[in-house]
C-alpha cells in the first residue's frame, strides 16, 4: 500500500533580509521554482502546496503546477514559526495519518534523490529533518569578554580536534512527520531523526552574500552532475 504523502512549501512574500527572496532570480529562474520542481522529481508527494499571503507567489505557483495556498494574515509576520504554518496547513486541509513534509522555498542544493532518501528513512514516531555536520566543533568556541577571549568549554581545550564528537545543526531544506505529530509535537528537535546531507549540499540564505555562496555551490553540483554523466 503507498504511503500518502503532502508537501508544504512556505513561501511568504514580506522577507527582509532579502527582499522578495522566494521570487528572486537564482541562475535564471525564481529560488522557489527549484523545491518545486524538486518535490515533483521526486515522486513521493500527492499533493505539492505553496503556503503564502502574497498573491504575486500564488499567482507563480500556480503557474509551476503546484497548488497555492493562501496563509492566513496572522501567520504571516516576522516572527511566525514554520510548524504553525504547516499545522494551519494540516488543520485547514483536513489531513490526518497523512505524512506531510516541509520543504523550504530556498533549497537549490537539495536533490530529488536526497529527498527520496530521506523519506524512506523515516520514523512513525517523530519528526525527521535534514541535518549537517558542523564545519568547525563548537567545543572550540569562545566569547570575548572585556577584550579577552573565554573559551565557553575549557575542559576541552587538550583535545586533539578530531577526538571532538561530532555535532551537527539543522540544515534548513525539509522536514517529514506524520500530520498529527506536526500538530501534538511542538518541538521539532528534540528527539527526531536526522537525514544527513554533505556540506557541499547545504547554504543557509539569509544575506546577498549568502545567496552568492548558493549559486556558486548549485553550479559546482551541476558540474559534477555533467561530468559524472559524460563518464558513464
Amino acid at each position: 500500500m503507498q504511503v500518502e504523502c503532502v508537501c508544504v512549501i512556505p513561501a511568504r512574500g514580506g522577507s527582509k533580509r532579502i527582499p522578495r527572496k522566494n521570487l528572486k532570480n537564482f541562475l535564471g529562474k525564481p529560488i522557489l521554482a527549484y523545491s518545486i520542481e524538486t518535490a515533483k522529481a521526486s515522486g513521493i508527494f500527492s499533493k505539492i502546496y505553496v503556503s503564502s499571503e502574497d498573491s504575486e507567489i500564488l499567482e507563480f505557483t500556480k503557474n509551476q503546477e503546484a497548488l497555492p495556498f493562501r496563509r492566513s494574515h496572522d501567520l504571516s509576520g516576522d516572527f511566525v514559526g514554520t510548524r504553525e504554518v504547516i499545522v494551519e496547513c494540516i488543520q485547514r486541509l483536513n489531513l490526518q495519518e497523512e505524512w506531510v513534509c516541509c520543504l523550504y522555498a530556498t533549497a537549490p542544493l537539495l536533490s530529488p534523490k536526497n529527498l527520496q532518501k530521506a523519506f524512506l528513512s523515516r520514523d512513525d514516531s517523530c519528526y525527521l529533518l535534514s541535518a549537517v555536520e558542523y564545519d568547525y566543533s563548537p567545543f572550540r568556541a569562545f566569547s570575548i569578554e572585556r577584550g579577552k577571549n573565554k573559551m565557553l568549554f575549557s575542559k576541552h581545550f587538550a583535545k586533539r580536534s578530531q577526538d571532538l564528537e561530532k555535532i551537527y545543526h539543522d540544515a534548513g531544506q525539509f522536514y517529514f512527520a506524520r500530520a498529527k505529530t506536526w500538530c501534538h509535537r511542538k518541538n521539532i528537535f528534540e528527539d527526531s531523526k536526522s537525514f544527513l546531507l554533505p556540506r557541499s549540499e547545504v547554504q543557509d540564505i539569509d544575506t546577498l552574500e549568502d545567496w552568492e555562496e548558493a549559486e556558486r555551490k548549485y553550479q559546482i553540483l551541476r558540474q559534477r552532475a555533467e561530468q559524472k554523466a559524460v563518464a558513464n
